[in-house]
């Protein structure tokens, strides 16, 4: 073969380099192929980043009024200071997440903050169930958290949520017979295009708002206007939780493809300057080949 030769020297086998100019034409086309599969990459990401900043928009439209939804849930909360007593034990965790990967920390950042929060609520010997909402953040958690999963719910970030995905969440709930004392909706508060923050919501049973002392301060609430409302609370604190967690995952996907596609302007720059200066090495080593082989012609 002309790019490899045998030479017995001592016994020993030895094998003879390739030809550099083979070498260096084989580099020429990985280098060739390299530069087609990044630029491919690269309009994806401007494709995708394009796509997720026009549902960024409506998300963050569809965001203002929905946040009138969340604080105005949590009034009664705060009005008359409920909170769940120190023998109660069960606690509940609901997790806010999707189905769709691509943007960043958005998944992770949920489930710390749940590993964090399993951790502590366990060590203070209570009783934790997980509801998680999006694939993603039960597959994060299911090997260490597989056996405290109450419910889990697919189909999340494919369109943009609904008080009617909030109420099948929380019908699914109050059917599911788990009667827990309290509870958090965690989820990731939109902050601005670049920014979010992974931020939580109380949730109280019917027993808990019941049973507070300052509920007395409402004369006239029966129970079923009590439970009505409550029903009604938790679905309000989810749809508000939905719309937040929507919102900061398309505007992280659309800072994370804006990212890629620098990372790939980037790299396609410098695998241009490599396969120009491989080029012309070839081309001044052939020419060296052809100088010298006609010099010794002559």
């Amino acid at each position: 073969m002309l790019s490899r030769g045998a030479v017995v020297a001592g016994g020993a086998l030895l094998l003879q380099p390739q030809w550099v100019q083979v070498r260096n034409m084989a580099t020429l086309k990985d280098i060739t192929r390299r530069l087609k599969s990044i630029k491919n990459i690269q309009k994806i990401t401007k494709s995708m980043k394009m796509v997720a900043a026009a549902k960024y928009s409506r998300a963050e439209r569809e965001l203002k009024p929905a946040r009138v939804y969340g604080e105005g849930a949590l009034a009664l909360y705060e009005k008359a200071e409920i909170k769940a007593g120190e023998d109660k034990k069960k606690h509940l965790l609901i997790g806010v997440s999707s189905d769709r990967g691509l943007c960043g920390a958005i998944h992770t950042s949920v489930a710390k903050a749940i590993k964090s929060q399993v951790s502590t609520l366990t060590g203070a010997g209570k009783e934790v169930m997980l509801i998680g909402v999006g694939d993603k953040l039960r597959g994060i958690l299911q090997r260490t958290h597989g056996d405290k999963f109450l419910l889990t719910f697919k189909e999340v970030g494919r369109k943009p949520p609904t008080f009617g995905d909030a109420s099948i969440i929380t019908l699914e709930l109050l059917n599911s017979g788990y009667e827990f004392d309290e509870g958090s909706v965690i989820y990731n508060r939109f902050r601005s295009v670049i920014s979010y923050k992974t931020d939580e919501k109380p949730i109280y049973s019917l027993e808990t708002v019941s049973g507070a002392e300052s509920i007395s301060i409402y004369d006239d609430i029966d129970a079923d206007v009590l439970r009505n409302y409550q029903e009604f609370t938790l679905a309000n604190i989810i749809f508000y939780s939905l719309k937040e967690s929507t919102t900061s995952e398309q505007s992280a996907r659309m800072t994370a493809m804006d990212n890629a596609s620098k990372n790939a302007s980037e790299m396609i720059d410098k695998l241009t300057l490599t396969f120009n200066r491989t080029r012309q090495a070839v081309i001044t080593k052939e020419l060296i080949e052809i100088i010298s082989g006609a010099a010794a012609l002559h």
